[in-house]
């Protein structure tokens, strides 16, 4: 279980010091299927950024399975079972992909089992299973690539920042049944910071972030259509997007 208590996140710009992330307090409950959601410049991709380490928040305290990995590094927090899916995946020169997903499972994988999480993510594996993770990947391709990393760790809970972005419509049809796969597969819980409606449809609990506060949180029966149905919510919501079929 992840819990935030009183995390607070301030930068400094030309004016002085600016809140990002306001006193918020969260938690995810073992196994659940959590979507942050909220207007652009709101805090979400700044809290992934604390829970993961990449970020230090300037007060609070974050707890993972009741131990405080506030002060942990990034290292750390990915050896008791977190992982982190950038919205921008990074590249490696040097690096194939068989490569990173070996270090990813912590594991010397057979080809086979590695092309098992491409064919998960749609990618054909002989294409791309001695690729490097370089410039010659597009956005699309990287951002698959990342979140079949994510699918060999089988972590206690993975955090994906917009795992949307850079996906075409096909591909983006069949992340919907990679996360709902890999909630069955791992046992693990989830926490995805999206826009898109498909996503919010198979959450357990959705929070609404804005101005770096929790301005809404419930489950998605309860959300969702408080999002959806008013005028007020869906500006608050930035304009929760929808891709069609």
């Amino acid at each position: 279980m992840l819990t935030l208590e009183n995390l607070s996140f301030e930068v400094n710009d030309e004016k002085g010091e600016k809140g990002i992330i306001k006193d918020i307090s969260l938690t995810v409950g073992d196994g659940k299927f959590v979507v942050i959601t909220g207007p652009n410049g709101g805090g979400k991709s700044t809290m992934a950024k604390l829970i993961m380490g990449i970020e230090h928040p300037n007060s609070g305290r974050i707890y993972f399975d009741g131990q405080d990995i506030t002060d942990m590094s990034i290292t750390d927090r990915a050896n008791l079972g977190i992982s982190f899916a950038f919205q921008q995946p990074v590249r490696f020169k040097g690096v194939q992909v068989i490569d990173l997903l070996r270090l990813a499972a912590k594991k010397k994988l057979t080809v086979s089992e590695a092309c098992q999480y491409l064919a998960e993510v749609g990618l054909c594996a002989k294409d791309y299973i001695n690729r490097e993770v370089n410039a010659s990947l597009s956005g699309g391709e990287l951002k698959r690539i990342e979140i079949a990393t994510v699918l060999a760790r089988s972590s206690k809970l993975s955090v994906f920042d917009e795992p949307e972005a850079g996906i075409d419509l096909w591909s983006f049809q069949n992340l919907i049944q990679v996360f709902e796969r890999m909630r069955q597969k791992t046992k693990g819980s989830i926490l995805i910071i999206s826009h898109q409606e498909r996503i919010l449809n198979i959450a357990d609990e959705i929070v609404v972030i804005a101005d770096g506060q929790v301005v809404k949180q419930g489950s998605r029966d309860e959300i969702l259509p408080e999002i959806l149905g008013t005028a007020s919510a869906v500006d608050a919501c930035n304009g929760i997007q929808q891709i069609e079929q």
